[in-house]
């Protein structure tokens, strides 16, 4: 707190945390008791070791590329991120296997985050410290994996890209039939309904206006001549979904072949659906709603449960619409909602990297970006601000200090001035002044109307005067 000196009061300087100050402007509401995961289910720690199990070779590759960044001879990614040709050669020959099955294991690698791409260059990923120590780790790569089957599986060549991504579109449906069987489930049940399915998607995508006559359907094609890919399709998925351990088949083919869920993928689905389904509990139901409408529904939670309603909505959507969106609610006037936003994108992980680092350049949205690349990278949320030039961090400041004058009590703005980076409250206010937020005006008179000290509150009402009219 400030002492009764105005002119020269010193600010205790605490840990900046300004998107944390900024969920404590709303008040919190109690969590959710965490659901159990249904009868049988292995343990999380027995679930982990099947993850790690399933993952020894992207691990290995990982470990390699780590002692390659050590040596300082960082391996370079070729194209769409895979292992270039020279590179794959050499981890092949080091690791006493074939380039193909070195390519197959980086994707895997890179695809559950235990490698990251940063630029031109690849580095091991945050994950692969913790894997042998941090069964959650462990879990979250192995789920990462799970949700990119489709990439680390590519479709038969000659697909028709529109067809397989209505099939992986579909496939969730189909996980989530086999989870409420709790057990195997025929081939050609699962082939009806991805066919129900797909028909649904296709009508969701028409857009013939309302009376107008629908012509009859045309052939399919994506395979001339041919009834129907998605037989085809259903065993590229099913195989997908297999390679990554989500699930067993049983039976050589045809009429009598059966799949069904392991444990990893029975708990996987179950996750995916207890998360939607705590979205749709939620008063608002965000799952369905805006970007800006569900951060808004979410800033009474606290952290655990906004989380899974951050995920259950981004589950919902495509990955590429869901950031745009993010992103745009964060260009807002409300502060609260941008630094809400940044904590979605965290829940995105790395798949929101480029994302991030393309917004870095605006003003409005700069600091929350440099904040969010430097945690990402590895650096402790404790210290990522350091990252923020002293311009940036008085911007942040004030930023964070309008969504507490919005959302907030006055004890808590009075409070924020504790987490300023300036020394005194006359350095604060001159760099305030200076920095140009567009809410400066609005934030300084909320100040002075909060402060209990009668003469820092007056020089507060000054400097906003002073900003009003132009003034230095």
């Amino acid at each position: 707190m400030t002492s009764r000196t105005p002119r020269d009061s010193r600010l205790r300087l605490v840990p900046r945390q300004p998107i944390a100050a900024a969920r404590r402007a709303v008040a919190n509401r109690g969590s959710r008791p965490a659901p159990r995961p249904p009868a049988g289910t292995p343990a999380p720690a027995e679930l982990a070791r099947q993850a790690r199990c399933g993952l020894i070779g992207a691990v290995r590759v990982a470990r390699w590329a780590a002692d390659e960044c050590g040596r300082g001879a960082r391996p370079r990614p070729g194209e769409g991120g895979g292992l270039a040709g020279t590179t794959a050669e050499r981890a092949a020959a080091a690791l006493g296997l074939t380039a193909r099955q070195v390519r197959s294991d980086w994707d895997r690698a890179r695809l559950a985050g235990l490698v990251e791409l940063h630029g031109d260059a690849a580095r091991p990923g945050w994950r692969l410290t913790a894997w042998d120590r941090d069964d959650g780790a462990v879990l979250r790569g192995w789920v990462a994996l799970f949700d990119a089957w489709s990439l680390a599986h590519p479709a038969p060549a000659g697909t028709d890209p529109t067809v397989a991504a209505e099939v992986v579109e579909a496939a969730p449906q189909l996980l989530s039939v086999m989870h409420l069987s709790a057990g195997p489930v025929a081939v050609p049940m699962l082939l009806d309904l991805l066919q129900q399915r797909v028909a649904e998607i296709r009508a969701e995508r028409c857009e013939v206006p309302y009376g107008t006559p629908v012509p009859p359907p045309a052939p399919d094609p994506a395979r001339p001549g041919d009834a129907d890919p998605l037989p085809e399709l259903l065993g590229w998925a099913l195989e997908g979904l297999a390679s990554v351990g989500a699930l067993v088949m049983r039976g050589s083919g045809g009429p009598g072949a059966e799949a069904q869920l392991t444990p990893l993928g029975n708990w996987a689905v179950w996750v995916k659906l207890e998360q939607i389904c705590v979205a749709a509990q939620s008063p608002a139901g965000n799952i369905e709603l805006s970007a800006e409408a569900m951060l808004r529904g979410c800033a009474d939670l606290t952290p655990g449960p906004a989380r899974a309603e951050y995920r259950a909505w981004l589950a919902a959507r495509p990955t590429r619409g869901a950031l745009d969106e993010l992103l745009d609610a964060a260009r807002g006037d409300d502060a609260l909602v941008r630094g809400l936003a940044f904590e979605a994108l965290r829940a995105v992980g790395a798949a929101a990297e480029p994302a991030v680092r393309a917004v870095a350049d605006e003003p409005g949205l700069r600091p929350y970006a440099l904040l969010w690349l430097a945690e990402h990278e590895g650096r402790d949320p404790e210290q990522a601000a350091e990252v923020l030039t002293r311009e940036e961090a008085t911007w942040l400041w004030v930023d964070t200090a309008a969504a507490v004058a919005d959302h907030g009590e006055s004890r808590l703005l009075v409070r924020h001035l504790d987490s300023a980076v300036q020394g005194t409250v006359p350095g604060l206010l001159e760099e305030v002044r200076a920095v140009g937020h567009p809410r400066t005006v609005q934030v300084l008179v909320a100040l002075a109307a909060a402060h209990p000290d009668p003469a820092l509150a007056k020089a507060m009402r000054r400097a906003a005067f002073q900003v009003h009219t132009g003034g230095v």
